[in-house]
């Protein structure tokens, strides 16, 4: 089965292609830049794309067992602190999030045998911040910045089900990446011995370790019933304290020197809601529909990830 992957260089993708390679998937990494990407397996096959339409790779739609659609601009920003939401910066995140959405449903439309379905990434993000409201597949949409980008980005393919193509809405909470990512900027305090909740430490963390993000993906690419929106998180969410003292215990390190408030919304502004409000999301769909997580514990999660 062919899967083609847009946004496949990310902390989603690469842990994804891996996976999908190893259970003897065809694997086609779409890239605006295909002739300088790297550390992607010798089997991956690279091709081209502009990232707003199906020009030059549509053709490979034609047949294909899956298109995986992580692609847009990164929310974070590429530096190791957050990078603030300006109007400009704003516009670039749904910009490409919409048009690589775009993209894939031109392709799909353009297909004469439709893929088998169209996996399209969201983030938990869609439901704004809800304190400690536990918050499933059928909770409405929140109206901030985050909210409102995750209801474009799953709007812009949307058009694919139309066309009788299943559509599976992945909203995932934060991958607990090693190299990159949320984790890899929370343990740098810690490894200064300076490690503390971030705020209040009250805020919904919505943690999974990415072997479960790339398997439940596999799992909904494989599932023939799967459509509609599931949230890709572990099922024991914990708040921003509870998994800092869990991460201050695997890295050996005390954990009780808070970072306030106030520091990250000066230095970063709106942006800050990235650490500052979370959501205790729960895989609800993701469970009924039979997914079994390896990973539920968070403190065994990290010392997977840091053995």
């Amino acid at each position: 089965m062919r899967v083609i992957i847009t946004g496949g260089t990310g902390q989603i993708g690469r842990p994804l292609i891996a996976d999908l390679l190893k259970q003897g998937y065809e694997v086609v990494v779409l890239s605006r830049s295909p002739g300088v990407v790297k550390g992607l397996p010798k089997d991956v096959i690279i091709e081209g794309w502009d990232a707003r339409t199906a020009k030059g790779w549509g053709h490979l739609a034609d047949g294909a067992g899956a298109i995986v659609n992580l692609a847009g601009e990164n929310i974070a920003g590429e530096g190791f602190l957050p990078a603030k939401w300006t109007d400009e910066r704003k516009k670039r995140i749904i910009d490409s999030r919409v048009n690589a959405g775009k993209a894939v449903a031109e392709a799909v439309e353009q297909a004469a045998k439709k893929p088998g379905v169209v996996i399209q990434a969201s983030a938990v993000g869609y439901y704004g911040p809800r304190g400690s409201e536990e918050i499933t597949e059928d909770t409405p949409p929140g109206s901030d910045f985050l909210a409102k980008v995750c209801i474009d980005w799953e709007a812009s393919s949307a058009s694919v089900e139309k066309l009788g193509v299943r559509r599976a809405v992945i909203r995932t909470g934060i991958p607990l990446s090693f190299e990159e990512g949320a984790l890899s900027r929370m343990a740098l305090p810690f490894k200064l011995f300076a490690g503390g909740p971030l705020g209040s430490g009250k805020q919904q963390f919505p943690w999974i370790h990415p072997a479960d993000e790339t398997r439940a993906i596999r799992f909904l690419i494989e599932n023939s019933n799967a459509s509609g929106a599931f949230n890709l998180t572990a099922p024991n969410p914990l708040s921003n304290a509870e998994f800092s003292r869990a991460l201050g215990k695997v890295m050996g390190r005390p954990s009780f020197v808070p970072a306030p408030a106030f520091a990250f919304e000066m230095a970063f502004g709106e942006a800050a809601s990235l650490v500052l409000t979370g959501q205790r999301a729960v895989p609800k769909r993701l469970l009924e529909a039979g997914y079994k997580f390896q990973f539920t514990d968070a403190e065994a999660a990290l010392r997977n990830i840091y053995r």
